[in-house]
């Protein structure tokens, strides 16, 4: 028998990398952030100039960082924007929703998890 209420799309081809920092804390909006980008140029000619993290108090750790800052402004659009979230045992970190043609990270990118993984530890 067919479904008499189809879903007008089927699996869709998107991914997203998460990664997961071990990392309990009693006040999870301090483990909060995103970064808020400055671009220059428009459609594909646009490039990151300068990266902000805007959220709880590890912003303020991430936007002194700046090796991390630095990395952040060579990569692309969408490799820049990162989120951090909190998780009752966990804080994910991660980008935006790629295609499997667009999905990778790269050594850069992975060096920009890692030093950010730090931080939360750290904090």
């Amino acid at each position: 028998m067919q479904d008499p209420n189809p879903l007008p799309w089927g699996a869709q081809d998107r991914f997203q990398a998460h990664f997961i920092v071990r990392k309990q804390t009693d006040e999870p909006v301090d483990l909060t952030a995103r970064t808020i980008l400055k671009t220059s140029g428009h459609f594909g000619s646009k490039k990151v100039t300068n990266v902000q993290w805007q959220g709880g108090k590890i912003a303020d750790t991430l936007n002194s960082d700046s090796i991390l800052n630095e990395l952040l402004v060579q990569q692309s659009v969408d490799d820049a924007t990162i989120t951090i979230d909190p998780t009752s045992k966990a804080v994910r970190v991660y980008g935006k929703w790629k295609n499997s043609f667009e999905f990778k990270v790269s050594k850069e990118q992975f060096e920009i998890f890692d030093k950010i993984a730090g931080h939360i530890k750290s904090f």
